[in-house]
């Protein structure tokens, strides 16, 4: 995170610039000094996960500035490019561990609000954001569309999972923190977690006494193999949607994956 932090001087030596350029754009605004555009919010992103969120509330306008192909946020060098979108938009979404978001704000001088988002697939935590998100919007009806045909995907998929158990016996498993929406998805029992840092000698003892069948691991922030020699077979866990900012092939390809460790465990 200090190395992150150590960016943002650079970051601050263009603002002027940026903000003198959004200044000078064709958008209307309002009275309150908002920039209007065709009354569909403009909506920037850190990464496709905000941007998922995002498009399921119902925004249509979307700019991610962190490239699917790094794998962890805060490592991110933003670009003069990304700055500028930041100045043009009306909403700007990120994360807690992603503490640059607020200083790219700052540096392109822009009047969007500022909306943290709390990234978790738990099927309860992704209907209250997509909610939140969508009133913030103006998008409520559809939000809701959004969250009906979620709520019938996730039902379908926890019936094939639970269907897939071996023996017809829930399995029990190990997850690491941010990959426990996966275990719930499939009706797996949870017998511990980790993360997101390495496995201590304590914790491995620990965690393989429990004897699990499945480790869930984050496919983001992989610390290598957790419980070696414990006979646990390890899934990756892939938390972030692809660049179509769909959220729902996250869960179809937990499912697969899963479908496939319990097969073999």
């Amino acid at each position: 995170m200090a190395r992150t932090r150590g960016r943002i001087p650079s970051l601050l030596a263009l603002s002027a610039a940026l903000f003198l350029a959004a200044g000078c754009g064709n958008d209307a605004s309002s009275e309150d000094g908002k920039p209007q555009h065709d009354g569909k919010p403009v909506v920037v992103v850190t990464t496709t996960w905000e941007g998922a969120f995002a498009k399921a509330a119902g925004a249509e306008d979307i700019k991610v500035i962190v490239p699917q192909s790094v794998h962890h946020a805060p490592d991110y060098d933003p670009k003069p490019s990304d700055l500028a979108a930041v100045a043009e938009a009306d909403f700007v979404l990120y994360a807690p561990f992603e503490p640059y978001a607020a200083k790219i704000k700052e540096a392109a001088g822009s009047k969007a609000k500022l909306v943290e988002v709390n990234l978790d697939n738990d099927p309860d935590k992704v209907n209250a954001e997509v909610a939140k998100l969508g009133g913030l919007f103006g998008t409520e009806d559809a939000a809701a569309r959004w969250k009906t045909g979620f709520a019938t995907e996730y039902a379908q998929l926890n019936k094939e999972l639970q269907a897939a158990w071996p023996g017809g016996k829930s399995p029990s498993v190990v997850t690491q923190v941010f990959t426990a929406w996966s275990a719930k998805l499939s009706g797996a029992t949870a017998v511990g977690t980790y993360g997101p840092e390495a496995v201590t000698p304590a914790q491995l003892a620990e965690l393989s006494a429990k004897k699990p069948a499945l480790v869930l691991d984050n496919a983001h922030m992989s610390t290598g193999t957790v419980l070696p020699d414990s006979g646990a077979r390890q899934v990756k866990i892939v938390n972030y949607p692809g660049e179509d900012l769909d959220l729902l092939p996250v869960y179809r390809n937990a499912a697969a994956e899963l479908k496939k460790a319990m097969g073999t465990s």
